[in-house]
């Protein structure tokens, strides 16, 4: 399975809840850092359960999926019904067929202001 697959197959299960066969595509000792909230998940089993206790009410689409080697990098947009949209870079490194490592970037659109320097060189999205 390509390394792009195995990223896709990741936010498919995400997707349909699919916990037992989320935990297919991760290494045992797989580790996950959020540097935006500063924390480090180690484990495939901490991983799955932090996922699966999110409040329910979110949806995963994934905007692209970009493969070189190892390293796969993932955007998705995360609506949840009561708070907001979410966006996430991922890098993921994968490695015969699992996850065994990733960094994500999590952020909310517009959640940093925009400096007033800036605003004759740019355009409100």
């Amino acid at each position: 399975m390509e390394s792009s697959d195995v990223v896709a197959g990741f936010w498919g299960r995400m997707q349909a809840r699919d916990w037992e066969g989320l935990g297919e595509l991760l290494a045992e000792d797989l580790v996950v850092e959020w540097p935006v909230t500063a924390e480090r998940i180690e484990g495939r089993s901490d991983f799955i359960r932090i996922n699966a206790e999110y409040p329910e009410g979110w949806a995963i689409h994934v905007q692209r999926i970009v493969a070189d080697g190892e390293t796969v990098v993932s955007e998705v947009e995360v609506p949840h019904d009561t708070m907001g949209v979410h966006l996430v870079v991922s890098l993921w490194t994968v490695r015969d067929g699992k996850i065994t490592a990733g960094r994500e970037y999590w952020t909310e659109p517009g959640s940093d202001p925009s400096p007033e320097w800036r605003a004759p060189y740019v355009r409100r999205m």
